[in-house]
């Protein structure tokens, strides 16, 4: 059994990251704004988490370390995106992306490494459009941006906590079919469930670590 925290886990990927975690028998620690989706679910311990608010996640850590000790896995997946061309959008916009995909990671994270088991695994969930060179979208200036800073966050991490752990890794994922994908480009059909990238990302973060640190691994399945 592994002990492991995931932000954004009332919805979309992360709350199939908890369903099945919690139904394989580990202890799923789930943060989210609204928590109403995964009460009184065996073995998923929710708590109700503003990633904006720097009080509520330093509460969150010490709650953490007070009622479980430590974890194995933390799996940053909260996002926040916005499609909407860059003239228009507004510089409260754009901060407002990087807060919850740059900034809030890396306090949550910075909280709960005292706690992280060191042979542990901290998964980032980035996307292909943070990648340089792939394929880039018109509307996703903050979006894009915010997750190519949460990359190259992930490497500094794993080259920082190399010799003491956990491991770090990013995973850039494609188009999932998810509620902020589709409040995002209406009528669009992703070629993934959310149920599908939610089991990949917990079997990554589960044995991940063996084989990679500081990587970021693209989970796409079109070309380019």
């Amino acid at each position: 059994m592994q002990t492991i925290v995931v932000s954004g886990a009332s919805k979309g990927i992360g709350l199939q990251i908890c369903l099945k975690a919690a139904a394989e028998g580990h202890q799923v620690i789930a943060l989210s704004r609204n928590i109403n989706p995964l009460s009184n679910i065996e073995n998923i311990y929710p708590f109700a988490v503003d990633l904006l608010n720097q009080k509520e996640i330093v509460g969150f850590a010490k709650s953490v370390k007070s009622e479980f000790g430590n974890i194995d896995i933390l799996i940053n997946n909260a996002g926040s995106l916005i499609n909407k061309s860059f003239a228009e959008t507004t510089d409260e916009e754009f901060e407002s992306v990087y807060r919850v995909n740059v900034f809030s990671v890396a306090s949550l994270t910075r909280h709960l490494l005292p706690i992280i088991n060191p042979k542990g695994h901290v998964v980032n969930i980035s996307s292909m459009g943070g990648i340089q060179g792939s394929s880039k979208f018109p509307g996703l200036s903050a979006y894009s941006s915010s997750k190519g800073a949460l990359i190259t966050l992930t490497e500094m991490l794993a080259e920082e906590y190399a010799k003491r752990g956990p491991s770090f890794n990013a995973l850039a994922l494609g188009a999932v079919q998810t509620e902020m994908l589709s409040e995002a480009f209406p009528g669009y059909e992703a070629p993934l469930t959310a149920q599908q990238m939610g089991s990949y990302i917990l079997d990554f973060a589960l044995n991940g670590n063996q084989f990679y640190n500081g990587k970021v691994l693209p989970v796409s399945s079109s070309t380019p």
